[in-house]
């Protein structure tokens, strides 16, 4: 458009030096001039010439940009007819397939806020940004051996159980140590377990999903590309249940070393299963160990790293890693996290090295961890006070 209209200009310049020469006013020059007056001279405007150029009529640059950024009226009625033919065929839509298939903004906004499942850790909580993992979506925690992916499992497992919820742990390496579960807190009369030979029959932990190929077949078969086959399919089909149903499904997943195309010498670490579980889940953290916990020369615990990848419910600005500490044999160190995560905000009083909490005052990180270890329900109300106060802002 920008260059028609300057070659308009050019032209209109030229038709001005021959109108000099012609007189526009003598009936015989109008009649034979190829200039003539434009219909939008009103007494609005300047006088000026429209050149009738291979059919068409060009105007000056300022009168096309006065076409083109005017707008018609607004008119009510055709608005309210579209309307009432959008409202017909939704309706339509409603019919010929799932009314729930169809998208309610009013639904929508209801809906907002997702209803989440604490994963025991505050810390790993309020970092997600929405108070735990979302209900009707798919989570992903992958990391290396002996990092803390099972231990996080199990605490989801604990809070959705103590919500009344159903659970069930498919356990495709055979690994599951039910006195483990235990002492954590999962109740193992209520917890359905399953241990499935393919992943024909089940998908649970990514990596250890053996399609049948590979059990028949011979022990160099190259199953890798089945086994993304399979989770693409399989995830495609359950997500849409996903979301009606309000199940969240965590898939805790191992990573191998992979060569980098641009550098053969740098090895990088990848999770396993292909892309598909990367492209559904809402929620993907990769978990580290990091330094033994100590006490009295003897390792009682230890730290790990929970870095956030991937979170569809969280601005991107939040943070994105959370530190916790596990005590063997017990799993998450509550207490301390929530001494620490309150200290910050200042929901418990911290006085040189002691803590006023309910109006009594501890002396020492020990103490005031076992204050809270036996007055659960004190705990529990610093718990939702520190998390109103994050959530909120």
């Amino acid at each position: 458009m920008r260059g028609i209209l300057s070659s308009s200009s050019a032209l209109l310049r030229r038709a001005g030096a021959q109108l000099s020469r012609t007189d526009c006013s003598s009936p015989s020059a109008s009649a034979t001039s190829p200039l003539r007056r434009s219909p939008l001279q009103n007494g609005k405007r300047d006088t000026f010439c429209s050149l009738w150029f291979k059919g068409r009529s060009v105007s000056t640059t300022v009168d096309m940009q006065l076409d083109y950024e005017s707008d018609p009226p607004l008119d009510d009625t055709k608005a309210i007819e579209k309307e009432s033919s959008l409202n017909v065929a939704v309706s339509q839509l409603a019919i010929d397939f799932d009314r729930d298939s169809n998208l309610c903004l009013e639904r929508f906004s209801r809906a907002r806020k997702a209803s989440v499942v604490s994963t025991g850790s505050l810390k790993l909580d309020l970092a997600l940004g929405v108070g735990g993992l979302p209900k009707g979506r798919m989570v992903e925690i992958y990391g290396k051996e002996a990092s803390g992916k099972t231990t996080l499992a199990l605490h989801v497992i604990k809070e959705a159980q103590k919500n009344g919820g159903y659970c069930a742990y498919i356990d495709a390496e055979n690994a599951f140590n039910p006195s483990f579960a235990e002492s954590i807190g999962v109740d193992s009369e209520r917890l359905l377990i399953a241990q499935p030979d393919s992943a024909e029959n089940s998908l649970s932990i990514v990596a250890a999903l053996i399609p049948k190929c590979e059990i028949e077949g011979e022990i160099y078969t190259n199953c890798g590309d089945i086994q993304s086959h399979l989770m693409t399919r399989a995830l495609r089909k359950i997500q849409y249940t996903l979301c009606r149903s309000e199940t969240l499904i965590i898939f805790v997943n191992q990573v191998r070393t992979k060569r980098t195309s641009s550098n053969p010498g740098i090895y990088k670490e990848v999770p396993c299963g292909g892309n598909a579980l990367g492209f559904y889940a809402a929620v993907r953290m990769r978990t580290s160990r990091r330094e033994l916990r100590y006490s009295e020369d003897e390792a009682t615990g230890v730290g790990i790293s929970v870095q956030i990848i991937k979170n569809k419910l969280a601005p991107a600005n939040l943070k994105k890693e959370a530190g916790i500490d596990i005590t063997f044999g017990k799993g998450i160190c509550h207490e301390s996290e929530i001494l620490e995560t309150a200290s910050s905000v200042g929901v418990i009083l911290k006085d040189g090295c002691g803590y006023w909490i309910n109006n009594e005052f501890l002396a020492g990180k020990v103490e005031a961890e076992k204050f809270l270890r036996e007055n659960a329900a004190v705990a529990d109300e610093i718990c939702n006070t520190v998390r109103n106060e994050f959530l909120q802002r």
